[in-house]
């Protein structure tokens, strides 16, 4: 009966048999899960843009490199050492060297077989890795065609180093990993089993085996045809350099002595190889051994000494003259790759006298002059219309320009972004972050050129629900720099909204919306249980899985960013510092420039983005960045893209068709771009040139200005950007946005502007130069303006005396009457700031503003605009007014009226000031009697503050009030006596 019963050990094992595999498939599982989460996700998210061939495009050719890489590394490797064994002598001889390795031997046999395969799949991970990251470098070898151009050397087209250079180099390079680390691991096998020896043998018997010295010979005869095609290839890299002295490009001693030494070495290598392979027939390892050592000698010898000996005795004694060729070809590169080749120079005596009426050529110019300084201005947007502690601005605005009462008006713009950041503690929560707070709201613009009372800014647009001269659009702004990690919105058909639109005085408080994600898609739908618990996954939130308001209807928004929506579909693009917003046709859509970029421009200097966009704007902004670090030689501003802030809809437009980079970028995401016959003029109204472009332009043109060979040797004319003379930091001052008519202009435009002084750390700080570019690209469908992108520069004479920008910032400081005013409008808890100093070429000479603002030190701080400076040559104004101002400059009547004419800071009309009445001595008497008032009115003002800081030492508070009546009193009486003065009479 016993033995009727099944053995239960038996059922036992059976049991924990099945254990283990179950373990092993749920493992599986996870794995799988946890890979879609992230893989399958970004595959959704490309797919809702209509973007999935880029992903499938990079993926595939990273995919395609990954195996190739792997395949030739391991097969490679893996084939080295599998023949080393399988040559490997019986008998190896008797000798204590073989003794000696019988131990290792021993060793490493239990683990041979694994290490065969693991050591070369380890090294092909490593190689397919590396190849796949060279995906752009392949593609654009694949489509890249040529350009139209020759190199003035070889006068091959220029597609030769731009697009197929580079892929060859990488191949090179690759091969020469994979025939290194084969021939390492071909030695290591044949020593250690024999078929390498390198103690001394008996009777003269031979070192290697002849399958050892077969398979190292040809190995060698690879490696060194390998060598040879670097070499060639070195010679057309050669024109790609960047030499840290005077020019990029071949000099004088690459093109003698550099060149034809690469040729005669690769020569050489080629020969040595035949030698190798002689030696794998013959067996003898005395001719390579010596060729490689004579290789050695040459390439020292002809690749270095003789170069050196050219570059001393030849080119050093009459430098100028040997490098005057190459010199101009660098110039012509470098014009070429920059943009820089159609730059309208004019020579601008620029005038230093202000006389009446000068700027009446000027008075667009004049009218335009924007007073609100966007970096500025910021903290007056969020506390006059941030609304509510979840709303935000940028800490630096934007400058754009709009039809408001069919006027063109210069506008600073900002969106009223959603800031979770904002919210109270208590108010944070999954709820609240994920399905309420979804979005921001509306934007706000004001005008650049006026201000309303107090100083405040003058908004056409504001308020929420949104107020003003915009016209109606969608408010509601989804998409944005700040916006959450991710929102899930949307929700059933005829359900109620739960997603805040806006705080409201109704019942409920808030008005709320529902995302239409029946008929507007935003993200990836999240309405499936797969795709619930991807995500969840993904943002490690499980409330994704089981709350009631991720429903069939929901969709999720993320990767919101519009400079990271736009950076994921054209990863082949470096984009603009600056993301700004432009309302167009109902919709707010945020305009981002990008740039395609090459570093293998032959004879074309070389320039690091970061560096050259980098600025007083970039080092204190959190919002706008400087390019990426990355070296260039070639940069066009080939794409403009849009991203609607409402479904975060992303396009693509082909903003130069004729750039042979994005020539070959189409053909490899031939649905991704859209053609500039597809703007429409709505969107055309709102593109401009982009910041960064200027940058790299302008730091170019420090030194490219000059396009004679033997003066740009010299370099006595070379240029420097002027530092910001606002910043507490040394950097360059960055580029204005400004409506502006440049002297061979027939009206002002919408324009890019910059300056120039002499270089040099002991130069004056003078203006020699004045860039401007026509920004405005029109309003036409699919038409650019003729003028868009037209570079403009004003080249001043060498000897020029007009201060520049830190000159005439000393000037503004040092000038008594300006000092004393601004020590009275910083007493107390108030704080004076100045904003940014713009430079305009008007009435013959450059004319210099900068507003001035005022906020509290304390509590709740926000600037008010209360003054304005004005600076031409010596002259300076000074007035609450820039139209004042500029009164005061040129002898009581500029001759244009400033935007701003009419009103003062309190935005209510004022008095216009009186003629002038010195300077033909009419009348001295009254303007000494004004120069009195003001002297006596200075020291009330400074008795009356010293007299309220005594109060408040004591604590008498009501001292402290009547020396505040004396303080206002006093003021008063300055301004009025200001007003009588004449700019020759001002202190």
């Amino acid at each position: 009966m016993t033995s009727a019963n099944p053995p239960r050990p038996a059922a036992r094992q059976r049991r924990r048999g099945a254990l283990v595999p179950t373990l092993i498939v749920l493992g599986v599982l996870v794995i799988v899960v946890l890979i879609l989460a992230q893989v399958w996700t970004e595959v959704l998210w490309y797919r809702q843009l209509g973007f999935g061939q880029v992903l499938l495009t990079e993926w595939g050719t990273r995919l395609a490199l990954f195996v190739v890489g792997f395949g030739v590394m391991a097969g490679a490797v893996g084939w080295s050492l599998s023949f080393g064994y399988r040559s490997r002598p019986v008998y190896a001889p008797s000798t204590q060297e073989q003794a000696n390795l019988d131990q290792y031997r021993e060793a490493i046999e239990p683990l041979r077989r694994l290490v065969m395969i693991v050591g070369p799949a380890v090294l092909g991970l490593f190689a397919g890795a590396a190849a796949s990251q060279q995906w752009e470098t392949v593609q654009l070898w694949i489509h890249g065609g040529t350009v139209g151009q020759v190199d003035p050397q070889y006068n091959i087209d220029l597609g030769f180093y731009m697009f197929t250079l580079p892929g060859l180099r990488f191949v090179a390079s690759f091969l020469m990993a994979v025939a290194v680390l084969a021939g390492i691991g071909a030695l290591a096998t044949q020593y250690l089993y024999g078929g390498l020896r390198i103690g001394g043998q008996r009777g003269g018997a031979p070192r290697t085996t002849r399958a050892a010295r077969v398979q190292l010979a040809v190995i060698g005869a690879v490696i060194m045809l390998i060598i040879a095609a670097n070499y060639w290839l070195d010679r057309y890299s050669i024109l790609t350099k960047s030499q840290s002295n005077k020019f990029a490009g071949a000099s004088f001693t690459d093109v003698h002595a550099v060149i034809p030494s690469k040729a005669i070495l690769a020569g050489v290598a080629v020969v040595i190889a035949g030698v190798f392979i002689f030696t794998a027939i013959r067996g003898n390892w005395r001719w390579p051994l010596i060729g490689v050592g004579l290789m050695i000698i040459a390439a020292i010898a002809i690749g270095g000494i003789y170069p050196a000996v050219v570059q001393k005795f030849q080119v050093q004694p009459n430098q100028q003259d040997a490098e005057s060729e190459y010199i101009s070809r660098n110039i012509d590169a470098t014009l070429d790759a920059y943009g820089l080749k159609d730059v309208a120079k004019k020579d601008y005596a620029a005038k230093v006298t202000a006389e009446p009426l000068a700027l009446r050529q000027d008075a667009d110019t004049t009218a335009s002059i924007r007073l609100l300084d966007p970096q500025v201005v910021s903290p007056s947007f969020k506390q006059l219309e941030q609304i509510r502690g979840f709303y935000d601005f940028p800490d630096s605005l934007s400058v754009d320009r709009y039809e408001v009462n069919d006027e063109s008006r210069d506008t600073v713009i900002a969106v009223r972004e959603l800031n979770l950041a904002g919210l109270d503690t208590q108010q944070r929560n999954w709820t609240n972050d994920a399905t309420v707070y979804t979005h921001g709201y509306g934007v706000v613009a004001a005008f650049g050129n006026t201000t309303a009372a107090r100083g405040a800014p003058e908004f056409w647009e504001h308020s929420i629900p949104s107020t003003g001269e915009m016209g109606p659009y969608e408010p509601r702004i989804y998409f944005s720099p700040k916006s959450p990690e991710y929102s899930i919105v949307g929700a059933p058909q005829g359900a109620k909204g739960w997603e805040l639109d806006y705080p409201d005085d109704g019942p409920s408080g808030a008005a709320n919306t529902a995302f239409p994600t029946q008929s507007v898609s935003a993200g990836p739908s999240i309405g499936n249980p797969l795709n619930k618990l991807l995500y969840a996954l993904k943002f490690g939130q499980g409330n994704i899985l089981f709350s009631d308001r991720v429903t069939s209807a929901s969709q999720i928004l993320y990767d919101r960013d519009p400079r990271e929506r736009v950076q994921k579909v054209a990863p082949y693009l470096t984009l603009d510092g600056r993301v700004y917003p432009a309302v167009i046709d109902g919709r707010v859509k945020w305009v981002i420039d990008g740039y395609t970029t090459s570093d293998q421009y032959p004879y074309s200097a070389s320039r690091s983005l970061d560096a050259a966009t980098t600025d007083s704007l970039t080092e204190t902004s959190e919002t706008i960045q400087a390019l990426q670090p990355k070296n260039v030689n070639y940069i066009r501003n080939s794409v403009k893209a849009t991203v609607d802030a409402y479904d975060g809809a992303v396009t693509l437009y082909a903003w130069d068709a004729k750039d042979p980079v994005l020539k070959a970028w189409s053909k490899t995401f031939p649905t991704s771009l859209k053609p500039i016959s597809e703007i429409d003029g709505a969107t055309m109204a709102h593109l401009r040139y982009p910041e960064d472009l200027f940058k790299v332009q302008r730091d170019l043109l420090t030194r490219y200005h000059v396009t004679d060979a033997v003066q740009f040797f010299s370099g006595n004319d070379f240029w420097n950007t002027p530092d910001d003379p606002t910043s507490t930091v040394k950097v360059p001052q960055p580029p204005y946005y400004l409506t502006l008519k440049m002297p061979d202009q027939d009206k002002a435009k919408f324009s890019l502007m910059s300056t120039f002084i002499p270089r040099g750390d002991n130069a004056r700080n003078v203006m020699t130069g004045y860039l401007a570019v026509d920004a405005d690209a029109g309003n036409q469908d699919g038409k650019p303006s003729a003028d868009y992108g037209k570079l403009r520069l004003l080249e001043l004479p060498r000897d020029s005396t007009v201060p520049g920008p830190g000159q005439m910032n000393n000037k503004f400081t040092s000038d008594p009457t300006v000092s004393n005013e601004l020590n009275i409008l910083g007493r107390g808890d108030s704080k004076v700031r100045r904003g940014n100093l713009l430079t305009l070429p008007v009435g013959g000479g450059l004319l210099y503003v900068q507003p001035v603002y005022v906020q509290a030190a304390t509590g709740t701080t926000y600037p008010t605009l209360q003054r304005v400076l004005v600076g031409f040559g010596d002259n300076i104004g000074f007035a609450d007014t820039l139209d004042g101002a500029l009164d005061q400059v040129f002898g009581g009547d500029s001759g244009a009226a400033a935007g701003d004419a009419g009103t003062n800071p309190g935005g209510t009309p004022t008095t216009p000031p009186p003629p002038p009445t010195t300077g033909d001595g009419t009348d001295g008497a009254s303007q000494a009697q004004a120069r009195a008032d003001l002297t006596k009115a200075l020291e009330q003002a400074n008795k009356a503050i010293q007299d309220g800081q005594a109060a408040l030492a004591i604590g008498d508070f009501a001292a402290y009030g009547v020396a505040q009546k004396s303080l206002d009193s006093a003021i008063d009486a300055a301004l009025a006596a200001e007003a009588r003065l004449t700019p020759t009479e001002t202190p």
